[in-house]
């Protein structure tokens, strides 16, 4: 690395870091002025403001470098480039015989490190903290109980209800198991007082054990049932781990699929999205399958925006910077646009498939990307 990569390399990234804590910041500050209460307990509870703060925001400022990155990105080079413009330096660079794709690859070379660290953050770190993003500050409690939504198992003909989830204890409040499958002595419902959340091991498939089981009576003496050889309901006489008043219900819908939130799901990872899909006992959406789509190309279309943007980043005309950074929001917009209309045609089952909405951004900006940035290579 030359000294010029050097110095454009610092420029570049302090005015990334402008960008993305300017952007930041405003958020924080209208957030914190719209739920100053909610605020003010989370910081009592902590003992620390700054703790509190940097609990709370700092997975939104993760979610914003996940949505802004890119764009901040392409803004960012406009930037750098009209600053070594307006200074004479791009001028002397030009003069000593340095071509405008050497003067743009060590910033080519950050943004790759960008969007990398983009995946990293979606898929190792966010959909750790879904809960803080995605419910209200004053609702942020350990007890609080979270909505839910009936869910049917296809795969063993039970419908799943109940008053809420408290994911601290990955509880069902207050759950009932409406069967749909005959199982002698347990009628056509399973009531109890909640039902805890249990992964699959040695001993039984994953499933909820119901607790202080109301109906039906008698539940210690009945038999569990099987349907078509596979475990479904088990009883104390089954399995001994059971507790007096307790039963098994056997499903692989788990806590993520009876919350049925759909900020959260967008804030699965690839693997979890996968299994999500992959699960027979749960009916997947169109705009699931193209979620997953848009997930695994997300890389590849960040860094197509950013090189679509190439050309006016080393515009030679007399364009003002206003000028260029209105194109390149236009540029944004028209990315965007082709993406928000190719899902909404997939999820409504109009001539795409879920796989072609989320190829089809690719597709047609893909090869024009690429001829810009061979094109920014020549220059």
């Amino acid at each position: 690395m030359t000294k010029i990569d050097r110095y454009i390399t610092i420029l570049f990234l302090r005015t990334m870091l402008i960008c993305f804590f300017s952007i930041g910041g405003v958020f924080v500050v209208f957030h914190a002025f719209n739920n100053l209460d909610a605020l003010t307990r989370l910081v009592d509870e902590a003992g620390s403001a700054p703790l509190a703060l940097a609990s709370y925001y700092g997975p939104y400022l993760l979610l914003l470098f996940d949505w802004t990155a890119a764009i901040i990105s392409l803004m960012a080079m406009l930037f750098t480039v009209s600053w070594l413009r307006r200074s004479g330096e791009l001028t002397s660079l030009l003069a000593a015989g340095v071509r405008h794709g050497r003067i743009l690859r060590p910033m080519l070379v950050i943004v790759v490190g960008v969007i990398v660290a983009q995946w990293i953050s979606r898929e190792c770190v966010l959909p750790n903290y879904r809960e803080v993003l995605t419910t209200k500050p004053n609702e942020l409690r350990p007890d609080r109980v979270q909505a839910m939504l009936p869910s049917y198992d296809k795969s063993s003909g039970i419908l799943i209800e109940g008053e809420g989830i408290q994911w601290n204890e990955s509880r069902v409040e207050e759950p009932s198991f409406r069967l749909y499958t005959s199982f002698p002595g347990f009628g056509d419902l399973i009531e109890g007082r909640s039902a805890v959340w249990r992964p699959a091991d040695s001993r039984a498939p994953s499933g909820y054990i119901v607790e202080d089981v109301a109906r039906p009576a008698g539940i210690d003496d009945l038999s569990g049932g099987e349907i078509n050889g596979r475990l479904v309901l088990l009883t104390r006489r089954d399995a001994e781990w059971l507790q007096p008043g307790q039963c098994f219900v056997a499903t692989t819908l788990d806590l993520e699929v009876l919350s049925d939130n759909p900020r959260s799901t967008r804030m699965a990872g690839i693997p979890e999205l996968i299994r999500r899909i992959r699960n027979g006992s749960v009916h997947s959406s169109r705009d699931l399958h193209t979620l997953l789509h848009e997930r695994m190309l997300r890389a590849p279309l960040d860094l197509c925006l950013v090189l679509l943007g190439l050309p006016l980043v080393i515009n030679r005309g007399d364009s003002r910077l206003f000028q260029v950074v209105g194109q390149a929001i236009g540029i944004v917009l028209m990315f965007f646009g082709i993406k928000t209309v190719a899902g909404a045609m997939a999820n409504n089952g109009y001539l795409i498939t879920s796989a072609m909405a989320a190829w089809a951004p690719l597709v047609l900006l893909g090869p024009l990307a690429v001829v810009r940035y061979w094109d920014a290579q020549q220059q």
